[in-house]
């Protein structure tokens, strides 16, 4: 048998660290993702809870007003940090990618599935707060796609699996 030249075998541990650094690195953006994604989610139910539905559905609808959207803005991020427990210099720069990319992200979710309209529709806090919920589960499907599996849980399946006997 043929020994492999030294650029094959050269090549497949390249390959394989490189694997290993992308699913470490996916691993961490889902982490932060869904950091961010929580951050964004308390920070909207607390501004419905205090009786701002309409700045969340201009906020949603990417209409708010320059003030209220850096203030908004502002307590996110500073969720965040405290929610990713880094410091620092890191923890900004963490912060200034993460943020702006699960916003926007949930803003085109939020205008794509007609969510601000339903929130316009029925404004009562119970509603909104429940439409926030449907939304945050809408934009982490677009965050994180489910990898290529195809598994979704199907109305008659929601029941969970049965033993045959």
């Amino acid at each position: 048998m043929k020994d492999r030249p030294i650029w094959i075998t050269l090549l497949g541990n390249m390959t394989k660290a490189t694997g290993l650094a992308a699913w470490q690195t996916g691993r961490l953006f889902r982490k932060a993702a869904a950091a961010a994604l929580e951050s964004v989610q308390e920070v909207l139910r607390a501004e419905v809870k205090k009786g701002n539905g309409r700045l969340v559905q201009d906020f949603l609808a990417n209409k708010a007003l320059p003030a209220a959207r850096a203030l908004l803005l502002e307590r996110m991020a500073a969720r965040l940090l405290v929610r990713i427990g880094l410091r620092g210099a890191l923890a900004s720069s963490v912060v200034g990618w993460i943020l702006p990319f699960v916003v926007e992200q949930l803003v085109k979710v939020a205008q794509r599935t007609g969510v601000i309209d339903k929130l316009r529709a029925h404004p009562a806090v119970a509603d909104t707060l429940t439409r926030l919920d449907e939304l945050k589960r809408a934009a982490w499907k677009t965050l994180v796609p489910d990898a290529g599996s195809g598994a979704e849980v199907l109305p008659d399946d929601a029941e969970g699996p049965r033993l045959l006997s």
